[in-house]
């Protein structure tokens, strides 16, 4: 099945000692052709992320991957987009600011600011790569399904670009400061990981075709700062995490709120990588095909219906 195949691809890029020393010591444009990666020189990355492109977690993306020899150009949304998903805009204009050299700002979505990007920013010439964070707060489970952050890496991914996503949160409410402070070992791993795509690409793609990642990064620490107690190669969870709540007020107006539902983790998912420490790197494509036996189940239950 699919599944099997990018969970064996994620495994494989994860093998490697490269990687280890991420723990501790102890304890919608037109299709575009990326250009082709080399191991030596750095790569053109298309920075984006949904919580604004003046926000933090993609502000030290943007330091720690130039700080890494990168080529990097933020095309992002212009405001919070957080939870829009793949969603894109279909009105016939959009708003687009450059505030600073290297800086993009889109008044859409993710998925907005990637076609646009692709489009005019690096019209003619695809970037390398496209990275999406890091989130403020983790992407794992149903989250993933909605997240603007994982939108705008299948924005990329379905246009031939490959993509990374990446989130830095527990599984509680995020608290600002201690999030905040763990997006530098997220953005140390991302560019361990980074590094490990070019090393393994040569005179390839990044990544296959139409496959991207889903980085998830703890929160380590009392302060956050601490690093992971390792990396997993893991699949989606299929719960949904949060709970709605839904109160009349008696207007015609319902008040909304969420809870987190936590409940038992799939062995092998995100959810359990993330509860324990661990940096879940999930592959992840930009369809929704579901591999070959669930389309002859498909096939089995429409046999003799007629229109």
């Amino acid at each position: 099945m699919r599944h099997q195949r990018l969970l064996s691809l994620t495994a494989l890029l994860l093998c490697a000692p490269a990687l280890a020393s991420t723990a501790p010591a102890s304890a919608a444009p037109q299709s575009t052709t990326p250009a082709t990666p080399t191991t030596r020189g750095p790569l053109r990355i298309l920075l984006t992320n949904d919580d604004g492109y003046d926000a933090p977690g993609i502000r030290t993306a943007f330091a720690r991957l130039t700080a890494a020899g990168h080529d990097v150009t933020i095309v992002a949304p212009l405001t919070n987009q957080s939870g829009t998903g793949t969603k894109v805009l279909s009105g016939p204009s959009v708003t687009v600011r450059h505030p600073e050299p290297k800086v993009w700002a889109v008044d859409g979505t993710p998925g907005d600011s990637v076609a646009f990007g692709l489009a005019e920013v690096f019209a003619g010439h695809a970037p390398d790569l496209v990275v999406s964070g890091t989130n403020f707060g983790p992407n794992v489970a149903g989250l993933a399904t909605h997240s603007g952050t994982v939108g705008g890496a299948v924005a990329a991914v379905e246009n031939g670009v490959p993509a990374i996503a990446l989130s830095t949160g527990g599984l509680s409410v995020p608290d600002p400061v201690t999030t905040v402070n763990a997006m530098g070992p997220t953005l140390d791993f991302a560019v361990k990981l980074i590094d490990r795509l070019r090393s393994r690409a040569r005179s390839g793609p990044l990544l296959p075709q139409g496959v991207g990642l889903n980085v998830n990064h703890p929160v380590v620490g009392a302060d956050g700062k601490g690093r992971a107690a390792g990396v997993s190669a893991t699949f989606q969870d299929p719960q949904t995490l949060l709970e709605p709540d839904f109160t009349d007020a008696g207007d015609g107006t319902w008040k909304v709120a969420f809870k987190v539902a936590l409940r038992p983790a799939a062995r092998g998912g995100d959810v359990e990588a993330v509860s324990a420490g661990r940096i879940a790197v999930s592959p992840m494509n930009a369809d929704w095909n579901t591999g070959p036996v669930d389309r002859a189940l498909a096939s089995a239950l429409v046999a003799g219906l007629r229109p």
